[in-house]
């Protein structure tokens, strides 16, 4: 059976998936987890234009939590308790040659997930990022934000302070987040629920979407949900109630323009972070 037909099969009967599973299975998905934490294979990707999730990962990222017990990890201030194959993260043990051969800086109390991939020359200050997660070559994941799991997020982005790119784990069928190449999210800002933010766009501080928000072009008056067109310059905005103007306005993301040289001055990357 190929890896795909195993975890489907396992999926189909997972009330019986346990830590006694046969070995196989548990093989089966360590391989995926660990291939996702190399970068060979990732949680969605885009096919001839279009994103598509591999669902199959999705599942053996599911299948794992109950194959895994509990387990207890002691520190110097703390201890904790988790599923025993994440524990760990991503990094733990490594050498100053594993770090230099992975080719990305990693501010300390920056938690990464096994299972998650991050590229070269990307910065993590203390972040998180989760398992299914990919970050690609030269993005900066700044302080207290957060890559959720099986969040995608594309080359030279910049997912400012405080700012949070929801993980969308289930249904295993439900794109993840997505944001595209060379895109800028604002500080305090929110992406969840599979929204994908097309390349090269620049989101304003506080920026807050998710499937149902309203995305009103403020030139054409166009409205679309789920997906930022790219190269927009996007700003927090309300919209009143038609048939009520007494009524509160409601909460959209109001796309003002389109990304020019005078707004990409203002928030391209700064090399200098990444030697």
């Amino acid at each position: 059976m190929s890896i795909e037909n195993i975890i489907n099969d396992a999926w189909d009967n997972r009330d019986q998936v346990s830590p006694t599973s046969d070995e196989s299975l548990k093989n089966t998905v360590n391989q995926i987890i660990d291939d996702l934490d190399s970068g060979k294979v990732r949680v969605a990707e885009k096919i001839n234009g279009e994103w598509v999730t591999h669902q199959y990962i999705k599942k053996a990222i599911m299948l794992s939590f109950r194959m895994y017990p509990m387990e207890n990890l002691n520190g110097p201030y703390s201890s904790w308790y988790d599923k025993a194959h994440l524990l760990k993260g991503k990094t733990a043990g490594w050498s100053k040659d594993d770090h230099e051969k992975a080719g990305f800086r990693m501010v300390p109390n920056s938690p990464v997930r096994k299972g998650s991939f991050v590229g070269k020359n990307a910065v993590l200050m203390p972040c998180y990022v989760n398992i299914g997660a990919y970050i690609d070559e030269g993005t900066m994941i700044d302080t207290f934000a957060r890559a959720g799991s099986c969040s995608q997020i594309g080359k030279n982005c910049h997912i400012s302070a405080g700012s949070g790119v929801g993980g969308v784990l289930e249904p295993a069928q439900a794109l993840p987040t997505i944001i595209e190449d060379n895109v800028f999210l604002g500080a305090m800002s929110e992406v969840v629920e599979g929204v994908i933010v097309g390349e090269g766009s620049v989101l304003s501080m506080g920026m807050y979407i998710g499937q149902s928000t309203k995305i009103v072009n403020r030139k054409t008056g166009e409205i679309c949900y789920g997906k930022i067109p790219p190269y927009s310059v996007v700003v927090p905005g309300s919209l009143p109630d038609k048939n009520n103007s007494s009524a509160p306005s409601l909460y959209c993301a109001v796309i003002i323009k389109q990304v020019d040289e005078k707004t990409r001055s203002k928030t391209s990357i700064n090399d200098l972070l990444r030697e």
